[in-house]
């Protein structure tokens, strides 16, 4: 243990208090107890916003980089597209407004390519094992960072020409400026063991078998590059094609189809992609209809529309209307031509059985004219060349560490494996499968994930803290969202420092001295250098009465009683 410094009077005489050991009183006594901050238990990618957080605060921007992509190397891509569930499960949420946790990460992103900050990973010995990894999309390229800082070399294979997979092929460039795609991903692949090959598809230049035979494990992120199906009573306009189709042709040639008005069925980030591209090519009126609730406040999570509540906002200014809980009932067709849809409205209700059902309200049905619906309802896996692996299904089944069922030495993840279907979620995905591949060849056990339950708004003693208002981050005037330009803008220095002073640090010491200063008995030592549980206080239980002031005047939650043994 760090030595200690004396906090207590300078000199005690005979008789004093301190030969007196009042630790004897004592029924309960206090402990220092890290729980994870919300933010980190809601993050698919598995960052510990935090810990990060906390960097900037002290100004060590390349230090808090460097601990966010120790757990998710592409911080610049994500803080753009990721709809950030740390946002919505922040404690600070509950007290005025939560952290805005992206506009941070997507600066630090941005200042590690600006400055070209190496990224935390040692050089590869040339003789150690390489994996191959099927797809260059963010599961991939994440499983293949992470492989690499576990000291195993890598081989990515990819269809395309280029990596980045849907980040590529369905992200609109004013969301994700191809800039800063190719320059975060151009980094990683470029790192010591890392080897991509383009041009090269599963089931047509390798086969699984090949691969089983060459590597010693095989992680397939192909991501879900097919449209699922859609009718309505087995109705199909002649001239249908998916959000996602589209899409993919806007990015790639710059055009798609401009009716007159056009009807977008989804409630996810593809329907509200395609609806602003259609918007930017001159349809007059876009709509979206949704089973679900545009996301405001007073609807939970769950229940609202899945894409991001800042996208679905821009969305409504650049005047996409959007029907929420609504479904189709029928389409209205002229020949084969769509010339509008039937509407109705519905909602979840209770069931006898006690689960929830949508339920369509007979009576509520109205008339939309539209010449074009254009479903974005999921994508699933092209099953060429692992046809042997899908079976039936629309997806890959694999356990949480991304082993697919009954295929040892065969892993996946990302949107393969029909999970969330966000970058984070692909990012964790292909974290997590390194670690179970590197452990498999190590003949090592499994780690366990988590860290516990987070801590609550409850456990928080925020008197200590001052409210203060979210940064907002500049966008475009919706007149000048006509092209490719990014909408937003990310924030300088001084604001994100400003920002991140707003973190709670939940559940982790913030050194703020309240428990040394404020006990009664002087039984809280500090230390000069960071004690085993990592806070710079330790208790002297010869002298701690147990009266619980530490723990009630913590702001973090750090500190907990416990009943004395």
């Amino acid at each position: 243990m760090a030595a200690l410094i004396l906090t207590r009077s300078g000199y005690a005489l005979p008789g004093t208090s301190i030969n007196f050991k009042t630790g004897t009183w004592r029924v309960q006594k206090p402990q220092h107890h890290h729980q994870p901050a919300p933010c980190h238990s809601a993050c698919p990618a598995g960052e510990d916003a935090q810990a990060y957080l906390a960097h900037v605060q002290a100004g060590h921007n390349q230090l808090a980089w460097e601990t966010l992509v120790a757990v998710n190397p592409i911080p610049a891509i994500t803080g753009r597209v990721c709809p950030h569930p740390c946002e919505a499960a922040c404690n600070r949420g509950q007290y005025d407004e939560p952290i805005a946790i992206h506009a941070v990460e997507r600066f630090l992103g941005d200042e590690a390519i600006a400055n070209n900050w190496p990224y935390p990973v040692k050089p590869v010995d040339k003789s150690a094992p390489e994996i191959a990894i099927v797809g260059a999309g963010p599961a991939g390229v994440a499983t293949a960072y992470h492989l690499v800082r576990g000291g195993y070399r890598a081989v990515i294979f990819d269809e395309r020409t280029e990596s980045g997979g849907t980040l590529r092929t369905a992200l609109p460039p004013y969301r994700l400026p191809r800039s800063v795609l190719d320059a975060e991903l151009g980094r990683i692949l470029s790192l010591d063991g890392i080897t991509f090959k383009p041009r090269t598809r599963l089931g047509r230049d390798m086969h699984l078998n090949e691969l089983q035979q060459q590597y010693p494990a095989v992680f397939l992120g192909p991501g879900a590059q097919r449209s699922a199906e859609w009718s309505i009573d087995g109705a199909v306009p002649r001239d249908l094609h998916s959000g996602l189709e589209l899409l993919k042709g806007w990015i790639d040639i710059g055009t798609v189809p401009t009716p007159k008005s056009v009807a977008i069925i989804g409630a996810g980030n593809t329907a509200v992609d395609m609806a602003r591209v259609m918007k930017r090519a001159g349809v007059s009126e876009v709509h979206i209809i949704s089973h679900k609730p545009i996301p405001r406040p007073g609807v939970p999570v769950s229940e609202a529309m899945p894409a991001i509540p800042r996208e679905v906002e821009e969305a409504l200014e650049e005047g996409v209307i959007i029907h929420e809980y609504r479904g189709i009932r029928r389409l209205i067709l002229r020949g084969e031509r769509v010339v509008g849809v039937e509407l109705v409205h519905m909602k979840k209700l209770k069931q006898a059985s006690g689960k929830l059902k949508r339920i369509a309200f007979e009576g509520t049905e109205t008339i939309l004219n539209v010449d074009q619906v254009i479903p974005a309802v999921g994508q699933v896996i092209d099953p060429m060349g692992m046809e042997m692996l899908v079976g039936n299904r629309s997806y890959l089944k694999a356990d949480r560490f991304g082993r697919l069922v009954d295929h040892p030495g065969i892993y996946v993840g990302g949107d393969a494996t029909g999970n969330a279907g966000t970058v984070t979620a692909a990012v964790g995905d292909g974290r997590r499968a390194a670690r179970a591949i590197i452990c498999e060849l190590q003949s090592l056990a499994l780690p366990e994930e988590g860290e516990g339950k987070s801590i609550g708004f409850e456990r928080l003693n925020v008197n200590y803290y001052e409210p203060g208002p979210r940064v907002q981050e500049p966008t475009l005037p919706v007149n000048q969202r006509t092209g490719d330009e990014e909408i937003t803008t990310t924030l300088h220095g001084p604001l994100i420092t400003k920002e991140s002073q707003r973190c709670f640090s939940c559940g982790n010491c913030l050194a703020c001295d309240n428990c040394w200063t404020l006990c009664p008995d002087s039984a809280v030592l500090k230390t000069k250098e960071l004690a085993s549980d990592g806070s710079h206080y330790v208790f002297d239980y010869d002298y701690c009465k147990g009266c619980g002031v530490c723990v009630h005047e913590c702001p973090c939650g750090f500190i907990e009683m416990i009943d004395e043994l």
